[in-house]
């Protein structure tokens, strides 16, 4: 007695159906009553489609505009502190040399 899924038999599912085209989607959304379902439970659970206002528009293109700006000054100031950062290492190498020149003369 052989208790295998070889005796069992497959069964074949039809094959999935063709998602909906975005037309068609619109169409649904804009056909749907405003009591159909869907929309009341996005009202009930706080996710009902949120548009911003103008003012949080501008606001917010505002922000991304000063962000876009401090983050170029930041680049610039990099730059700017890693030019004298290598200027003040050829100070100290120049320095110490001199040094040495010094302590060499004296004795």
């Amino acid at each position: 007695m052989n208790i295998g899924s070889k005796n069992k038999k497959r069964v074949v599912l039809p094959s999935r159906p063709e998602p909906p085209t975005v037309d068609q989607i619109l169409e649904d959304i804009n056909g749907a009553a405003p009591n159909d379902p869907v929309f009341s439970i996005l009202q009930k659970t706080g996710q009902d489609s949120y548009r911003p206002s103008d003012s949080d528009v501008d606001l917010r293109f505002q922000q991304c505009q000063k962000y876009l700006e401090l983050n170029e000054r930041l680049q610039e100031a990099q730059s700017r502190l890693l030019r004298q950062r290598e200027e003040l290492q050829v100070a100290g190498e120049q320095l110490q040399s001199d040094m040495e020149e010094v302590k060499g003369q004296t004795l």
